[in-house]
């Protein structure tokens, strides 16, 4: 079974982003594993040391608390969109969010993550300053990433963005496997612009490679990469796009300031970052 790791603080993004989780794990038989990290604060020498495990004790349980009164809410989630029978399972660590779900990843062999993300910036905040865009930069498995306006749907259509190389043909093959699953096309968009080096037997290639799967390819002769793959994802009525995560720096040049002010205002899809 395919093991989902979903990090948590409980916020209404969180929760947004929790119902996604539940519909991957139903796509692709997998299980739910919640987790909720918090970090104990640096004690001030101030306190006699006989004081610091009282400290921590205090602030441990408080956190037991809370998450132990989150999860029945989690539960009701769940059961209001008929997703109550995917398998879940709870975790409570203290220290860096990124370095927990790191070390989960290795030792319980994670094969997703799905975040949540939030912020007046969009997209470009998510993949360059919050906890979700350190997630996409750093992890090493394909991580979903949740708009705290994109409410759960039917996946139909997921876009995949590709420059032709060889190796995008596993990733793009990754994603056809989580398309069938859900009775969904994959649209593959390549912007060509004039600094491109693919050829016209590059693109007979991958159309042949590919030419019994639920995929169609899209090439389209633009300078303008941002608005090309913004006037992809609405005409094309994408439902979640998928991304190599090539560098990071892919990112930095992606989301500009302007081209996340206009997306925000009508695109508010999932984003899976595939990592090379």
């Amino acid at each position: 079974m395919k093991k989902i790791l979903f990090p948590t603080d409980f916020s209404e993004v969180a929760n947004n982003a929790f119902v996604h989780a539940l519909g991957l794990a139903k796509l692709i038989q997998g299980e739910l594993i919640l987790l909720h990290t918090y970090e104990l604060p640096i004690i001030d020498n101030q306190f006699a040391p006989q004081n610091y495990k009282e400290v921590f004790d205090s602030l441990e349980l408080a956190n037991f608390d809370r998450f132990k009164d989150e999860i029945p809410k989690l539960r009701a989630i769940a059961l209001e969109h008929n997703l109550e029978h995917i398998k879940m399972s709870h975790l409570l660590m203290d220290g860096d969010l990124i370095y927990n779900v790191k070390e989960i990843i290795k030792n319980d062999e994670i094969d997703f993550v799905v975040m949540g993300t939030s912020g007046a910036s969009g997209w470009k905040e998510m993949f360059l300053g919050t906890n979700t865009g350190e997630a996409i930069a750093n992890l090493s498995v394909p991580v979903l990433s949740i708009p705290e306006s994109a409410k759960y749907n039917k996946i139909e259509t997921i876009g995949f963005t590709t420059r032709f190389r060889e190796k995008d043909k596993e990733a793009l093959s990754n994603v056809i496997k989580i398309a069938k699953s859900a009775g969904a096309m994959v649209k593959c968009l390549y912007v060509e612009t004039k600094a491109s080096d693919n050829t016209v037997a590059t693109y007979k290639d991958w159309e042949e490679h590919f030419k019994d799967k639920p995929v169609q390819f899209f090439i389209v002769p633009s300078e303008k990469v941002n608005e090309t793959i913004e006037e992809f994802i609405t005409h094309q009525n994408i439902d979640v796009l998928a991304m190599l995560t090539y560098k990071r720096n892919f990112f930095q040049w992606l989301f500009t300031t302007s081209f996340t002010e206009k997306m925000s205002y009508h695109c508010n899809i999932p984003i899976l970052a595939l990592h090379e």
